[in-house]
């Protein structure tokens, strides 16, 4: 199905089943244990035999040799593969360094062996028994001292300008020059990279933990250099990924040569510092922010500048592209330099780009507020825009910012705010902050295959994944209101290479992007039970189980026949995300109270007001705002992977040093969905919800700190050390 023009009313619309607050269809099998994780696949009939990684212990140099000797004669060893016998392999498509490392290290824990044993414990007492001598090179790793020789990356649209930025910069009535720095972040989820490899011969099964089964399997074919035809992956549950598992992680490649060596199938998982270490993360930024205003309220200057470093041959942390579509201003600049920089893979984390970007922009909007004594949402909604600001000819698909700026603002009762520590109970200084929220829409193919038999049961078959999402959920519900049936009716069968390739998750894609596959494969088998009855498929209607026409209504299992129906097809986007810019909004209201001894801070409350096309499912949607939120509060006042600038490694590499919030510092949470449909994104008229409830939300709570305290901090994470020396005094 080509979907190149904006959708009109169609079997969605009904809202029987989507929008409305299904539970998930998985959640029994998950909180019963049932649920089959990538680690916990287990047939009694095949032993599987463990497998442990061996990292490199330094961050940049070459490996002079490798003693395996006394691994290999450890206590239920079985095999041990090692770099130099894998061999110069290529490396995947998404994979910045290697997954396996050869004679060369590109970074700290980065896989150089792999130990085979009957049990875990045997397979990691025998891998602390490998003897490395190395030859340690000079690296690069700190980003302040990397700015210098940063370069303007190749590819990726690094700079924009619009107008004279310098020129309006220097004649505004108003101006804000500031710098702001967000840390190295780590994913930080529950379930860590695991997979289980199993050999047939020389086709390879896989059990895994993978966001995106196609490009895994794409990937991995490459690595091990065999057709991808004679991979089979599966990965029907996930817990947790955050961006870490969309693209090919060393867990898989290790198993697959380890399975091979053993001659059995080979479980791997990744222990935790590996996650930060071995596989990718948030990279740090430095931002510099220059805004320009008019007194009336109204920015005729905005420059955004952001430097983040990689290894060679990576990519930018795009912190600057929410600036180029978020506010009006008609003179622009924005860049990106990428600095070289020896620390494991920088990559993809939740929100890439628009979560540190907005950790700046939003505090900066806050300044220049201040300065102009404009309250700051007055000062957003005065410089909202319904075109491209550098595009001025291409206006937005949807957008009502406003509208939830000013919901949020009164729900929140903004109004009572006060001034900069204005407000105090007890040793608590008492502040409230706002920021935007912002994410674009992002569109993939997706294809699915929907199944109806006898019985009237809907079964869909789609590679797409579920990372905790509700991808099962709003994907029955998808089914069951296309064909009218309950949702009880429908079977989803997901994150299986067999099935068709989908959009998979990430970027806050997958909701919209494969729900729209499924409606393409539902219309293709609405299509075949008219052919079958001899209804005209123009005005066929499905509903309550029965398939009608004019006067003529036949129960759908009956449509089915002995043989069932089927119908596959996927979705794929035509120009409309070309001549409009679809893109989801939303506002984050904090109130926070700071210690006024210890400059200790704590949540109170939380709100997200969010703009993001139709909701397909309140429940699903909202747990992904407040878990966004809830990472949005660790980003603002704990989370930063401390580097060894010495050694070039992450040293707080576990949940331990690695702070994440946890219940106790989320008091309260409150999420609104604004009542809207999009056209111009899909068939469902639904766009992404899973980032956006994440962008902004640091700037809040800094900027609630801000309000709390007189106290401002551009450099993050917000911990004590930063606030405590200017708060007022104890009296």
């Amino acid at each position: 199905m080509q979907f190149d023009t904006p959708a009109t009313t169609n079997p969605i619309d009904r809202l029987k089943v989507v929008g409305q607050p299904v539970p998930r269809i998985d959640g029994a099998l998950k909180v019963t244990g049932r649920a089959m994780y990538a680690y916990e696949w287990h047939d009694p009939s095949i032993p599987c035999a463990y497998g442990y990684p061996v990292g490199a212990a330094i961050a940049k140099g070459r490996i002079k040799s490798m003693d395996v000797s006394g691994a290999k004669r450890a206590a239920g060893v079985i095999a041990v593969v090692t770099a130099p016998e894998v061999g110069d392999r290529k490396k995947g498509k998404f994979n910045t360094a290697k997954l396996f490392g050869g004679e060369e290290v590109q970074h700290y824990h980065q896989a150089i062996a792999v130990v085979v044993a009957e049990t875990f414990e045997q397979a990691r007492a025998a891998a602390g028994l490998v003897k490395v001598d190395y030859i340690e090179e000079r690296g690069a790793f700190d980003l302040a001292q990397a700015m210098e020789t940063a370069v303007k990356p190749e590819s990726g649209d690094p700079d924009s300008a619009v107008g004279d930025f310098e020129v309006a910069f220097k004649s505004a009535a108003v101006t804000l020059e500031q710098t702001y720095t967000t840390p190295d972040q780590s994913h930080a989820m529950m379930e860590p990279h695991a997979s289980i490899a199993a050999w047939n011969g020389d086709e390879l099964t896989v059990w895994t933990s993978s966001q995106m089964i196609d490009w895994w399997r794409t990937d991995l074919a490459t690595t091990l250099a065999i057709d991808k035809e004679k991979i089979h992956l599966m990965s029907p549950f996930i817990g947790g990924g955050f961006g870490s598992k969309l693209f090919l992680r060393s867990d898989a490649v290790l198993a697959a040569f380890a399975a091979r060596a053993a001659g059995r199938p080979v479980k791997v998982a990744l222990p935790r510092p590996f996650l930060m270490n071995n596989t990718t993360h948030r990279p740090a930024t430095v931002q510099r922010l220059r805004i320009g205003a008019e007194r009336d309220g109204k920015i005729t200057a905005i420059a955004h500048e952001s430097w983040s470093g990689d290894l060679p041959g990576g990519q930018p942390e795009t912190a600057v592209m929410q600036t180029r579509l978020l506010y009006a201003g008609a003179n622009r600049m924005t860049a990106m330099r990428l600095a070289t920089l020896d620390l494991p893979e920088g990559n993809a984390m939740r929100a890439p780009g628009e979560a540190p970007g907005l950790m700046a922009l939003e505090i900066a909007m806050d300044e220049v507020a201040e300065k102009l004594g404009i309250d700051p949402v007055e000062f957003r909604i005065i410089n909202d825009t319904q075109v491209d600001p550098e595009k001025p000819e291409r206006p937005f698909s949807h957008r009502d910012f406003v509208g939830c700026l000013k919901l949020g603002a009164e729900r929140f009762q903004w109004s009572g705010r006060g001034r900069p520590g204005s407000r105090r109970e007890g040793n608590w200084l008492i502040g409230t902050g706002a920021a935007s929220a912002f994410r674009n829409n992002l569109l993939l193919p997706s294809g699915a295959r929907v199944r109806l038999d006898r019985e009237g049961v809907v079964s869909v078959e789609t590679d797409m994944t579920d990372i905790g999402t509700g991808s099962y959920t709003i994907i029955a519900q998808t089914a069951a209101e296309m064909l009218g049936v309950t949702i009880d009716k429908v079977s989803v069968q997901l994150g299986d290479s067999r099935f068709p390739v989908s959009s998979g998750s990430g970027g806050q894609f997958g909701a919209n992007c494969s729900t729209a596959g499924v409606y393409a494969a539902c219309v293709k088998l609405r299509e075949a039970v008219a052919q079958k009855l001899g209804f005209n498929s123009e005005d066929i209607v499905f509903e309550n189980g029965q398939v009608r026409s004019g006067n003529r209504s036949v129960p759908l299992s009956e449509a089915a026949g002995p043989e069932g129906l089927a119908g596959e097809d996927k979705i794929e986007w035509g120009k409309l995300a070309e001549t409009h810019q679809q893109s989801t909004f939303g506002a984050h209201f904090v109130e926070v109270g700071v210690d006024v001894a210890t400059g200790e801070t704590r949540i109170r409350r939380m709100l997200a007001v969010c703009a993001a096309g139709r909701i397909l499912n309140p429940i699903t949607a909202r747990s992904q705002v407040i878990g966004a939120m809830t990472m949005g509060a660790g980003g603002a006042l704990s989370e930063e992977l401390a580097v060894d600038t010495r050694r070039g490694f992450f040293v707080n590499h576990d949940l331990a040093g690695y702070e994440v919030p946890v219940h106790a510092d989320i008091p309260h949470q409150e999420v609104i969905f604004m009542d809207e449909t999009d056209a111009m994104s899909s068939p469902m008229k639904a766009k992404g919800i899973g980032e956006l409830g994440l962008c902004g939300v640091s700037a809040a709570i800094a900027n609630a700190i801000y309000n709390a305290t007189g106290v401002r901090v551009r450099h993050y994470p917000i911990t004590l050390d930063k606030v405590i020396g200017e708060l007022p005094d104890l009296a």
